[in-house]
């Protein structure tokens, strides 16, 4: 097994016909792709959906920075609905 401590790893990715280059440590990139996949998105839309989330915020962070966030708390609802 791998270990879930690694540095970022950059990949490129396309929002709205622009590419950008996103650094996440490799447990992120492996839940933003599950995430993607049980949206049924490709990735690009899923991180443009983040992005125009992230940039409504009234001190929008960075794009990388807005993934990990959004994981996050998809995470924790995730967590809340097995709960309930």
């Amino acid at each position: 097994m791998t270990s879930p401590y690694h540095p970022p790893v950059k990949r490129s990715v396309e929002i709205a016909g622009h590419k950008t280059s996103i650094s996440l440590e490799p447990v992120f990139w492996d839940a933003l792709v599950s995430a993607a996949e049980e949206e049924r998105l490709p990735i690009n839309a899923l991180v443009a959906r983040i992005d125009l989330e992230r940039a409504q915020a009234p001190a929008p962070p960075g794009l990388a920075s807005a993934i990990r966030v959004w994981l996050m708390l998809r995470f924790a609802s995730s967590v809340t609905t097995l709960d309930a």
